[in-house]
């Protein structure tokens, strides 16, 4: 036997030559798991060791008396769904050959293909050549006999293949995504992640770490993570859906910089970031919000997002309950909104984690992946060694929001509104002060205000700073099971066993 899912990714071992050991292997046909055990005498006797049989995905065979390892036959299994009917037969697969690390034909055709062969796993492989090739052909194909769509790139690949399957899915349904309350259809056709990206955050947020043997097995196992996605909409039309990142001010202007240096290739973040940083602009705005009372969990807790998540189980069910009660109109309507007017270097909202390896806490390190909610995170006006003292602590272990300029709420719906889109007497004369600072005398140079950031919507730009942001609970679901506790040192081995293997 071999490839079992050990912690936080799947680790690959021969039960019946592990090392240079040989295992006795018997199958608890009522449990349904296999049992191993090591024959020989040890010093604390034979060793029993049990994994879930759904977990199993290829046999191999060879003989008990011998000693060297892989001397058998791989054998695919003949019937995939032996154990489970939550594995996937049959994928439609979309690589982007041009994004982040520009190897993600390579790195399917080497390290994920040959693992969907040995799992009998069939697929469709469209190469994309250009912007929304995937969205596009998303609205075309026969979805309904694929279990699943994998995308093979980064998170830019991840969003085209999330708005085709989402916008399609709201389109076979008779919904218009135009309406900022219409309650949306959930997306049951799972998507699976392969990184090949530049950041690859969404499936670090929700695997634990960027690897594609680790991804690709959890699609093979047929893992099943739901997740929350927000709607952005601009004056009743439409704009974009997030699952990570909508940020403003900031975050708004490092991506709004650094499209203009893509020759760069990734090292334009850096170059972007410490020439936003030395800006250090500031937005006046207000903010509405309405708090996510549903949700059992803070933004403030020490305790993150993890497998089997009890406070996204527990808000889904009190989600379903309130709106089956009251009905959707009565809860948007009746609830309180609350309302913050400031000037911010930062609007940030984000429905995960958004870690990645450079800052493994993340934005919000205790946001929840499918609780019905977004962490709204406030950064208000403050000198440029508090904020560079906020940003650091985005790679420690310390608590980011324990600043007296930074304010966090656990939220469900937001609107912003900046105030240059507010104020209707201004003139033009005004507008050009705002965007030539230098020339303001109400504003030193270092830090004079513009009148509008941009939005930074999981990695693209928004047009509009004016936007009504609501959350929808589990609206789709991943080949992922969420971040398992204390694994690394197991996924380390589990890497280098796939290796030998292939």
């Amino acid at each position: 036997m071999e490839q079992l899912l050990g912690g936080r990714r799947p680790r690959l071992v021969s039960s019946l030559g592990l090392g240079q050991r040989s295992w006795e292997v018997t199958l608890d046909e009522e449990r349904g798991r296999l049992a191993w055990r090591d024959p020989r005498p040890a010093r604390r006797g034979g060793e029993n060791c049990f994994v879930p049989a759904s977990e199993i995905i290829a046999v191999e065979e060879t003989e008990l008396d011998k000693k060297q390892r892989n001397i058998g036959k791989w054998q695919k299994m003949s019937k995939p769904h032996a154990f489970t009917e939550s594995r996937p037969k049959q994928l439609l697969v979309y690589i982007n050959p041009y994004g982040g690390k520009r190897q993600g034909k390579r790195i399917y055709e080497q390290k994920v293909a040959p693992l969907f062969s040995l799992a009998a796993i069939s697929t469709d492989v469209v190469i994309t050549e250009h912007a929304n090739h995937a969205k596009d052909n998303l609205f075309e194909v026969n979805i309904n006999k694929y279990d699943g769509v994998v995308c093979v790139g980064g998170d830019g690949m991840f969003s085209e293949v999330m708005h085709g399957l989402i916008g399609r899915m709201q389109k076979d349904s008779g919904i218009d995504q135009n309406n900022p309350k219409a309650p949306l259809v959930q997306c049951n056709i799972r998507i699976g992640i392969i990184p090949a990206g530049s950041t690859d955050c969404v499936c670090y947020s929700t695997v634990g770490i960027s690897d594609p043997v680790t991804s690709a097995l959890h699609i093979i196992l047929g893992d099943c993570q739901p997740l929350d996605v927000s709607s952005v909409h601009h004056n009743n039309t439409f704009l974009k859906y997030s699952v990570s990142l909508l940020g403003y001010g900031f975050y708004g202007d490092i991506l709004k910089d650094s499209e203009k240096k893509r020759w760069m290739g990734p090292m334009r973040y850096d170059y972007s970031g410490f020439k936003t940083f030395l800006s250090h602009h500031y937005y006046e705005g207000t903010v509405c919000f309405q708090p996510a009372k549903h949700t059992l969990g803070s933004p403030r807790d020490k305790d993150s997002c993890r497998a089997g998540c009890y406070i996204c189980k527990k808000s889904e069910q009190q989600l379903a309950e309130q709106r089956k009660e009251y009905g959707l109109k009565h809860e948007e309507d009746e609830e309180e909104w609350k309302v913050i007017k400031g000037k911010f270097l930062a609007i940030n909202a984000v429905n995960m984690s958004c870690a990645c390896p450079r800052s493994p806490k993340g934005l919000s390190p205790a946001a929840h992946l499918a609780d019905g909610s977004a962490d709204l995170i406030l950064v208000r006006k403050c000198s440029r060694f508090d904020f560079l003292r906020y940003l650091v602590r985005h790679t420690n272990q310390d608590d980011q929001f324990d600043f007296s300029f930074v304010d966090v709420y656990r939220v469900k719906r937001f609107q912003f509104t900046s105030k240059f889109s507010e104020d209707n007497e201004s003139n033009v004369t005004d507008i050009g002060k705002k965007r030539f600072g230098q020339f303001c005398r109400d504003h030193p140079a270092c830090c004079c205000n513009i009148a509008n950031s941009t939005w930074n919507c999981d990695g693209e730009t928004l047009d509009s700073s004016a936007i009504e942001v609501r959350v929808h609970c589990q609206l789709m679901k991943l080949f992922a099971r969420g971040i398992e506790e204390n694994c690394k040192d197991e996924a380390a081995s589990s890497q280098r066993s796939i290796e030998q293997l292939l």
